[in-house]
């Protein structure tokens, strides 16, 4: 009894939604009541606005975003869900609404509307799924996943940020959460654009992986860890009055700590020092990239 009540109440709410969104189905009409005489009446005089086979538009033909992304779901039957570029739309990840509406049917099946790509995933993990305002979309973890596999870095890194603003995900979540998904086309993009930000060497290693980048661009062995004007800073070439810093967790930096980083650089410059950053991603995986850099400041110091 339980069981049927949980699924009755879930109908319900299914149906609100689609309600407050102004789109319903035949089915939902019928429940409520009306007739097919009545349905087609209500077509005639404009009350109701056929979409699709089956599904209507209440009171006036044009819905808002929500309401068309609910159509669309509607339109590809049992199982779909908005994803990609729409998904991201509807969470707020930083896209302007368009024309097409992407959405994913979690079954085989070849759907081809006008305004729609519809991509079948009979795969995809139920997990995967939830609902937003009533409507069904991909969590923002797949989202994001399913965004990697079509932007360009710069765009893919911006949908990132914007979901860490919104509280959707964050980083670390992010990055821990893509275990799940291997294989999955775009997880590897994300996960190789996460680790450029999130990745951080130990102390030792930093050094280790440092030294000899600065010995290679003709600088001697810097002071680690050494106090200059007050501040700690990560390497000190005294003898060129050089200051490198190196940033790890970038994406976690708090407001204060990005307050005080600011500070330190702009005593440092004040003074007359040089100060370059690196990320520790690059010192480990991008050393000449990084040699180049410390060669050029070399020349001109």
């Amino acid at each position: 009894m339980g069981d049927q009540n949980s699924t009755a109440r879930s109908a319900a709410a299914w149906r609100l939604a689609r309600t407050q969104h102004g789109v319903l189905t035949r089915s939902d009409l019928l429940g409520l009541g009306f007739s097919s005489k009545g349905i087609k009446h209500r077509v005639a005089s404009g009350r109701l606005h056929p979409i699709s086979t089956g599904i209507y538009a209440v009171g006036r033909p044009e819905l808002t975003p929500r309401g068309r992304w609910m159509a669309a779901v509607l339109v590809c039957g049992d199982g779909a869900m908005l994803s990609h570029r729409s998904a991201a739309q509807l969470w707020g990840i930083g896209f302007e609404e368009r024309g097409r509406i992407d959405v994913t049917v979690r079954r085989r099946a070849e759907i081809h509307r006008a305004g729609l790509k519809v991509r079948a995933r009979p795969s995809l993990d139920a997990k995967s799924v939830v609902r937003r305002f009533g409507i069904p979309v991909t969590t923002p973890v797949q989202t994001l996943i399913d965004l990697a596999s079509e932007l360009k870095i710069l765009r893919l890194e911006r949908a990132v940020n914007e979901a860490d603003k919104l509280d959707l995900v964050d980083p670390e979540s992010l990055r821990r959460a893509l275990d799940g998904y291997v294989g999955m086309p775009g997880v590897r993009t994300l996960r190789t654009m996460l680790d450029r930000h999130t990745f951080r060497l130990s102390d030792s290693d930093l050094e280790i992986f440092f030294r000899p980048l600065a010995l290679a661009a003709g600088f001697p062995l810097p002071l680690t860890k050494h106090s200059v004007l007050g501040y700690e800073t990560d390497f000190w070439f005294p003898d060129h009055g050089l200051v490198v810093e190196t940033d790890g967790l970038r994406y976690h930096r708090t407001p204060s700590q990005q307050a005080r980083a600011a500070k330190r650089d702009q005593k440092h410059t004040a003074a007359g020092l040089r100060v370059l950053r690196f990320t520790h991603w690059q010192i480990a995986h991008a050393p000449n990239e990084v040699t180049e850099v410390l060669r050029q400041i070399r020349q001109v110091l």
